[in-house]
Parts: C-alpha cells; structure tokens; sequence
C-alpha cells in the first residue's frame, strides 16, 4: 500500500522504521509524527494500522505519559 492509497486521518507505519513511530495521514502530501506536520511523497509504502494496532498504540502512550507524571511528582 502506498501514502497515496490511505485516506485522511488512517494511522500508518512506514515500513523499516521503529514500530514506534506512528504516523496520522494528515493532507494528500502532509503526515503528521507526535503533531508534528511532515513532507511524505504519494508513492511511500505504508503498512495501514488496524483497530487494535491503533488501540495498543494510544495505550502504550498514556501508559508512558502515567509513567512521566508520577516520576515527576515523586521527586
């Protein structure tokens, strides 16, 4: 599948990248990294992310974020 195949807003990964960066469709030329809008060519490969690849993402993200917050609060 490529960049160009994906609709607005589908969640993606870039093959041979870190499973951990998640990438958002954001316009036909435009993604978005941790809200951060980024050039992509049309013809990129991508690998669409499922419900549950999406569900696991965000909750591997606010598990993180838990993490952060309580480390900081018990200094």
């Amino acid at each position: 599948m490529t960049f160009q195949e994906l609709k607005t807003g589908d969640y993606f990964r870039i093959p041979g990248m870190s499973t951990g960066y998640v990438y958002r469709k954001a316009s036909d030329s435009h993604c978005s990294l941790n809200r951060m809008l980024q050039p992509i060519r049309f013809y990129t490969p991508v690998k669409k992310l499922t419900s549950a690849e999406i569900s696991d993402y965000f909750a591997q993200q606010q598990s993180e974020l838990e993490r952060v917050i309580s480390s900081d609060f018990s200094r």
